[in-house]
């Protein structure tokens, strides 16, 4: 996989809110079924807050989302969407840097969407991923097949698989390569 690849600019964060993509890609429909009540979840490159929001929701008022991204913009963008809306009480902002999330706290569930390939350390980042888990904690990782190849996916797998990752499902997502990972 190409490390370091460029990371999608504030630009296109309404981009990322496109009706087709709702619909295609389906948020609600990721949210509900692997954030569920009470969990505690972690929206890794959360963007513009798209699935942060939808997981916020599926999570109810006794679950916790920490939103993530490398850009402050991003967050920002997201913090205005949620003022005020009751969902500013479940998501938490957290900027992350290059090479590290700076979050020690553990997670039900990771979602990783279309941000691995983004990586500047793909092993690191993996790593870093488990390392959040709880025991029994699940890590979904969505890839555009539009840069990503299926050689670089597999790869991405394998390195998963190294670092104590079991695949447990290949979710359709349009458009992408995915595999919910779960940890021992």
């Amino acid at each position: 996989m190409a490390e370091g690849q460029r990371v999608c600019s504030v630009e296109k964060a309404g981009s990322l809110e496109h009706w087709l993509r709702r619909v295609l890609q389906n948020p609600k429909g990721i949210a509900r079924k692997y954030a569920l009540p009470g969990m505690r979840v972690l929206d890794f490159g959360c963007g513009s807050g798209i699935f942060s929001i939808e997981m916020a929701k599926a999570v109810g008022p006794n679950g916790k989302v920490v939103a993530a991204d490398l850009q402050q913009a991003m967050l920002d963008w997201l913090r205005r969407k949620i003022k005020g809306t009751g969902l500013d009480e479940r998501i938490v902002l957290h900027r992350t840097t290059a090479k590290t999330s700076g979050l020690k706290e553990k997670f039900d569930f990771v979602l990783a969407f279309y941000v691995a390939h983004e990586t500047p350390d793909l092993k690191a980042f993996l790593k870093e991923m488990r390392s959040l888990l709880k025991g029994g904690g699940r890590l979904l990782v969505v890839e555009p097949s539009f840069h990503v190849s299926r050689e670089d996916f597999k790869e991405m797998f394998g390195l998963a698989q190294c670092i104590g990752l079991k695949a447990v499902e290949q979710p359709k997502v349009f458009l992408s390569r995915a595999v919910l990972f779960e940890a021992g």
